[in-house]
């Protein structure tokens, strides 16, 4: 687990290399403003695996969207057909 800082804004003027330095070693850094906490800063790093985390718990989500609605008797289905039917409509409506 992380050890979070908690740092007030001021700081980002005054020691951001040491601030930037500690968030690149994995360790969020809780900025303040006015004695709350206003924003966090991460490492690049840590930011693209957050990025990847959450493009992966949106895919989950609509995997089990499709999933309930493949399961309800009352989903109206669409040959191969059809669907590339459609597609090449709606390209064709956005090129005009």
């Amino acid at each position: 687990m992380p050890h979070v800082q908690v740092r007030p804004s001021k700081d980002l003027r005054n020691h951001y290399r040491d601030i930037a330095n500690i968030a690149k070693k994995s360790n969020p850094v809780i900025i303040t403003s006015h004695g709350r906490g206003d924003t966090v800063l991460i490492s690049m790093d840590d930011y693209a695996k957050y990025e990847d985390y959450l493009q992966h718990q949106y895919i989950i989500n609509e995997l089990k969207k499709a999933e309930q609605e493949a399961a309800d008797p009352n989903t109206e289905w669409y040959t191969h057909d059809e669907v590339w039917n459609e597609i090449g409509e709606r390209r064709r409506k956005q090129n005009v």
